[in-house]
Protein backbone atom coordinates (compact mmCIF):
# COMPACT_ATOMS: atom_id res chain seq x y z
CA UNK A 1 0.00 0.00 0.00
CA UNK A 2 1.46 3.28 -1.06
CA UNK A 3 -1.24 5.79 -0.23
CA UNK A 4 -3.37 6.86 2.67
CA UNK A 5 -6.84 8.37 2.48
CA UNK A 6 -8.55 10.28 5.26
CA UNK A 7 -12.32 9.93 5.52
CA UNK A 8 -14.17 12.78 7.15
CA UNK A 9 -17.81 12.92 8.15
CA UNK A 10 -19.43 16.18 7.02
CA UNK A 11 -20.28 18.52 9.92
CA UNK A 12 -23.97 18.21 9.06
CA UNK A 13 -23.77 14.39 9.35
CA UNK A 14 -23.79 11.35 7.13
CA UNK A 15 -25.95 11.94 4.04
CA UNK A 16 -29.20 9.98 4.16
CA UNK A 17 -28.75 8.93 7.81
CA UNK A 18 -31.04 9.69 10.76
CA UNK A 19 -29.01 12.48 12.37
CA UNK A 20 -30.93 12.35 15.66
CA UNK A 21 -29.88 8.71 16.04
CA UNK A 22 -26.22 9.62 15.63
CA UNK A 23 -26.49 12.57 18.02
CA UNK A 24 -27.87 10.23 20.70
CA UNK A 25 -25.24 7.54 19.97
CA UNK A 26 -22.49 10.14 20.35
CA UNK A 27 -23.28 10.21 24.08
CA UNK A 28 -24.44 6.71 24.97
CA UNK A 29 -24.91 3.21 23.64
CA UNK A 30 -27.05 0.34 24.83
CA UNK A 31 -26.91 -2.48 22.28
CA UNK A 32 -29.17 -5.44 22.91
CA UNK A 33 -26.85 -8.04 21.42
CA UNK A 34 -23.24 -8.92 20.82
CA UNK A 35 -22.88 -10.19 17.25
CA UNK A 36 -19.75 -12.19 16.42
CA UNK A 37 -19.27 -12.54 12.69
CA UNK A 38 -16.70 -13.34 10.06
CA UNK A 39 -14.78 -10.45 8.55
CA UNK A 40 -15.73 -11.72 5.08
CA UNK A 41 -16.71 -8.68 3.01
CA UNK A 42 -19.93 -10.38 1.94
CA UNK A 43 -21.21 -10.55 5.54
CA UNK A 44 -22.65 -7.24 6.76
CA UNK A 45 -24.13 -7.86 10.24
CA UNK A 46 -26.46 -4.85 10.26
CA UNK A 47 -27.90 -5.76 6.87
CA UNK A 48 -28.26 -9.47 7.67
CA UNK A 49 -30.10 -8.70 10.92
CA UNK A 50 -31.85 -5.51 9.75
CA UNK A 51 -30.50 -3.56 12.73
CA UNK A 52 -29.87 0.14 13.02
CA UNK A 53 -26.60 1.69 14.25
CA UNK A 54 -26.22 1.21 17.99
CA UNK A 55 -28.49 -1.84 18.26
CA UNK A 56 -25.65 -4.39 18.14
CA UNK A 57 -22.11 -4.53 19.44
CA UNK A 58 -20.11 -6.28 16.69
CA UNK A 59 -16.91 -8.35 16.62
CA UNK A 60 -15.60 -9.42 13.21
CA UNK A 61 -12.64 -11.65 12.48
CA UNK A 62 -11.72 -14.37 10.00
CA UNK A 63 -13.85 -17.40 10.81
CA UNK A 64 -15.84 -15.72 13.65
CA UNK A 65 -13.28 -17.16 16.08
CA UNK A 66 -13.84 -16.80 19.84
CA UNK A 67 -10.80 -17.98 21.80
CA UNK A 68 -11.30 -19.66 25.16
CA UNK A 69 -10.81 -17.21 28.01
CA UNK A 70 -7.20 -17.06 29.18
CA UNK A 71 -4.82 -15.11 31.38
CA UNK A 72 -3.86 -12.75 28.55
CA UNK A 73 -7.12 -11.62 26.98
CA UNK A 74 -6.94 -10.44 23.41
CA UNK A 75 -9.28 -8.22 21.45
CA UNK A 76 -12.12 -10.73 21.16
CA UNK A 77 -12.01 -11.67 24.85
CA UNK A 78 -11.86 -8.04 25.94
CA UNK A 79 -14.78 -7.19 23.67
CA UNK A 80 -16.91 -10.08 24.95
CA UNK A 81 -16.26 -9.05 28.55
CA UNK A 82 -16.98 -5.38 27.83
CA UNK A 83 -20.19 -6.09 25.90
CA UNK A 84 -21.64 -8.38 28.58
CA UNK A 85 -20.26 -6.94 31.83
CA UNK A 86 -20.26 -3.22 31.00
CA UNK A 87 -22.85 -2.70 28.26
CA UNK A 88 -25.15 -5.43 29.57
CA UNK A 89 -26.01 -7.06 26.26
CA UNK A 90 -28.62 -9.77 26.74
CA UNK A 91 -27.95 -11.88 23.65
CA UNK A 92 -24.79 -13.17 22.01
CA UNK A 93 -24.94 -14.36 18.40
CA UNK A 94 -22.18 -16.25 16.61
CA UNK A 95 -22.80 -16.02 12.90
CA UNK A 96 -21.26 -18.58 10.57
CA UNK A 97 -21.79 -18.20 6.82
CA UNK A 98 -21.65 -20.27 3.67
CA UNK A 99 -18.41 -20.60 1.71
CA UNK A 100 -16.32 -19.28 4.61
CA UNK A 101 -12.71 -19.18 3.45
CA UNK A 102 -11.43 -19.34 7.04
CA UNK A 103 -12.97 -22.79 7.35
CA UNK A 104 -11.77 -24.04 4.00
CA UNK A 105 -10.81 -22.19 0.85
CA UNK A 106 -13.09 -22.14 -2.14
CA UNK A 107 -11.77 -23.72 -5.35
CA UNK A 108 -10.78 -20.23 -6.57
CA UNK A 109 -8.95 -19.46 -3.31
CA UNK A 110 -7.12 -22.82 -3.33
CA UNK A 111 -5.19 -21.73 -6.40
CA UNK A 112 -4.02 -18.49 -4.83
CA UNK A 113 -0.40 -18.46 -3.68
CA UNK A 114 -1.29 -15.82 -1.10
CA UNK A 115 -3.97 -18.07 0.39
CA UNK A 116 -1.58 -21.02 0.58
CA UNK A 117 1.03 -18.93 2.43
CA UNK A 118 -1.37 -17.18 4.80
CA UNK A 119 -1.89 -18.09 8.44
CA UNK A 120 -5.64 -18.46 7.87
CA UNK A 121 -5.39 -22.23 8.05
CA UNK A 122 -4.15 -21.85 11.62
CA UNK A 123 -7.22 -19.89 12.73
CA UNK A 124 -9.58 -22.82 12.36
CA UNK A 125 -9.69 -24.66 15.70
CA UNK A 126 -8.70 -28.33 15.77
CA UNK A 127 -11.94 -29.81 17.24
CA UNK A 128 -14.18 -28.88 14.29
CA UNK A 129 -11.57 -30.13 11.84
CA UNK A 130 -11.20 -33.40 13.76
CA UNK A 131 -14.97 -33.95 13.93
CA UNK A 132 -15.30 -33.14 10.25
CA UNK A 133 -12.45 -35.48 9.24
CA UNK A 134 -14.20 -38.49 10.83
CA UNK A 135 -17.37 -38.04 8.82
CA UNK A 136 -18.19 -39.02 5.25
CA UNK A 137 -19.54 -36.40 2.87
CA UNK A 138 -20.87 -36.72 -0.67
CA UNK A 139 -19.29 -33.47 -1.86
CA UNK A 140 -16.64 -30.96 -0.81
CA UNK A 141 -19.38 -28.34 -0.48
CA UNK A 142 -21.29 -30.57 1.96
CA UNK A 143 -18.07 -31.07 3.94
CA UNK A 144 -17.43 -27.31 4.12
CA UNK A 145 -21.02 -26.63 5.24
CA UNK A 146 -20.63 -29.16 8.06
CA UNK A 147 -17.29 -27.68 9.07
CA UNK A 148 -18.84 -24.20 9.23
CA UNK A 149 -21.61 -25.49 11.53
CA UNK A 150 -19.09 -27.38 13.69
CA UNK A 151 -17.00 -24.22 13.92
CA UNK A 152 -19.96 -22.23 15.31
CA UNK A 153 -20.53 -24.94 17.94
CA UNK A 154 -16.83 -24.82 18.90
CA UNK A 155 -16.98 -21.03 19.27
CA UNK A 156 -20.06 -21.34 21.52
CA UNK A 157 -18.09 -23.76 23.69
CA UNK A 158 -15.20 -21.28 23.91
CA UNK A 159 -17.59 -18.43 24.64
CA UNK A 160 -18.88 -20.26 27.73
CA UNK A 161 -15.37 -20.06 29.27
CA UNK A 162 -15.58 -16.26 29.56
CA UNK A 163 -16.38 -15.09 33.11
CA UNK A 164 -19.06 -12.60 32.08
CA UNK A 165 -20.85 -15.29 30.06
CA UNK A 166 -20.59 -17.85 32.87
CA UNK A 167 -22.10 -15.33 35.32
CA UNK A 168 -24.86 -14.13 33.02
Amino acid sequence: MTSCRIFEVPRDGIPGADQSCFHQLAHTQSPGALFIACSDSRVVPELVTQQEPGEMFVIRNAGNIVPAYGPEPGGVSATVEYAVAVLGVQDVVICGHSDCGANGPSPRERTSAICRRSAIGCTMPTPPKAINARQHFQTEHEKLDALIRDNVVAQLTNLRTHPSIALA
